[in-house]
């Protein structure tokens, strides 16, 4: 399968070491010697999995047994759990791969900002802030640009490492955000995070009262409703797919082909889409040509075999357009492509993210009766277009370059779906466009 995006994360280890000398509002707990010895225990694991799988037996030149000496004498001088994780990760990191990386065991702390932002261009802007979060509170408002987080300039490339390191590895309590809204006023704004204990002991059994089972069980039904697709009708003229994420079975994608063929043009839309199944991806391929069609030629570390999508039993004959964005990543990337190579529909929007390669997650567990879990998620494979190219740190360039404006986000006008629906035939204003698919947040913590 290919995981979805993690990072880009070319100089991820310059990033790590700088948060190594970063204030925190309270000292982070000291290591313990039973933690440090799990953190040797994850880097032995997650190193022994990159050394059996890697698609690349060279590592791409990297000395990668001298990396894990690195990390494993760094481990032994740290004095957090946390910069423990870190050393792990940045090891991973030297492979410059987006979909190598390290899956640290979940923090006994859930904390969320409150706002979401992305790169649109080469600027990064708010898009969305939590009605009553401390980010509203602070004044945060989509439309602003993000010119600095903790003290570290915004840009294309190094954003989704920091986004991993704040997020996932050190999540930090509050965020100091260089600001500057539509007007071009400048600010500094501090956006704490709101904090929510979780056990550090978790009972994942169903019976004997315990609820942290439960409680999963509900995370996942909100993860699952977040993620499912979403449609907008314009007549008989068009329809508008969101997909969030390539998650779904082959009649699932077979109904979303269904409701297509009753209009003249389909939109389908990927923005924010991180990637996911193979499987999905063939699928949705599959709804679009009568034809089979190449996805990609898989280049392993022993063989390659190409990857080959069969047209679905009734497939969509229209017109199709495809929305990409900056958060557009691996499967959305190369549905994209592939439409692009194959000439069947236009890309619109703004360049992919550029993190195209096959990886499988390895799941691990440290401890018996108290486990702790974490993974990595490792790539098998390259994989290589029916143009001899790849897409890993090159992404998707649109045909029709269309990005949002600082007032459009501030206004929640969509100007990139209406674009898309002219050149379809269909005139929609970037406000109504704006309406189709209304942001929908998480349950609070």
């Amino acid at each position: 399968m290919f995981v979805t995006k993690a990072v880009q994360t070319a100089t991820f280890l310059s990033v790590v070491s700088m948060l190594a000398t970063m204030g925190w509002s309270q000292a982070p707990p000291q290591i313990s010697s039973l933690d440090r010895g799990r953190a040797q225990d994850m880097l032995r694991t997650v190193a022994s999995e990159v050394r059996k799988h890697y698609y690349d037996p060279k590592f791409h030149g990297v000395d990668w047994d001298a990396k894990v000496a690195e990390a494993k004498q760094k481990i032994e001088k740290t004095t957090s759990m946390n910069m423990a994780l870190s050393h792990i990760a940045a090891a991973l990191d030297t492979l410059n791969d987006t979909h190598t990386f390290f899956l640290p065991p979940e923090h006994s702390y859930r904390h969320e900002y409150g706002l979401q932002y992305q790169m649109v261009g080469d600027r990064c802007f708010v898009s969305h802030v939590r009605p009553k979060s401390n980010a509203e509170t602070k004044g945060v408002k989509p439309g602003d640009e993000i010119l600095t987080i903790n003290g570290y300039d915004v840009n294309r490339d190094d954003l989704w490492k920091v986004q991993y390191v704040f997020s996932i590895l050190r999540p930090q309590p509050m965020l100091q955000l260089g600001l500057k809204d539509p007007s071009g006023a400048q600010r500094q704004v501090e956006v704490a995070a709101k904090i929510r204990e979780r056990p550090k002991i978790a009972d994942m059994t169903s019976g004997n009262g315990g609820t942290n089972f439960y409680d999963l069980v509900r995370e996942g039904e909100d993860q699952e409703h977040l993620m499912r697709a979403r449609f907008r009708e314009f007549g008989d003229e068009l329809m508008v797919i969101k997909i969030p994420e390539f998650n779904f079975s082959a009649v699932e994608i077979g109904d979303m082909i269904g409701k297509a063929r009753k209009h003249q043009a389909l939109i389908v839309d990927l923005r924010g889409n991180p990637g996911g199944s193979v499987d999905t991806l063939r699928y949705l391929v599959g709804g679009m040509f009568d034809r089979e069609v190449k996805i990609a030629d898989r280049i392993g570390r022993k063989d390659s075999k190409p990857e080959m999508a069969k047209p679905l039993h009734n497939t969509f004959p229209g017109k199709v357009a495809v929305l990409v964005d900056t958060e557009s990543a691996s499967a959305a990337e190369l549905f994209a492509r592939i439409m692009q190579l194959e000439k069947r529909g236009m890309v619109i929007g703004d360049h992919s993210s550029g993190s195209v390669m096959e990886a499988r997650e390895h799941s691990e567990q440290t401890g018996t009766d108290t486990a702790v879990y974490y993974g990595a998620s490792v790539t098998e494979w390259n994989l290589i277009m029916a143009d001899g190219k790849s897409l890993e740190h090159v992404g998707v360039t649109p045909d029709e370059v269309v990005l949002p404006s600082a007032q459009d986000l501030a206004n929640g006008r969509d100007p990139v779906l209406a674009h898309a629906a002219a050149t379809l035939g269909v005139q929609i204003s970037a406000e109504e466009a704006g309406k189709s698919f209304p942001y929908e947040w998480p349950p609070a913590i």
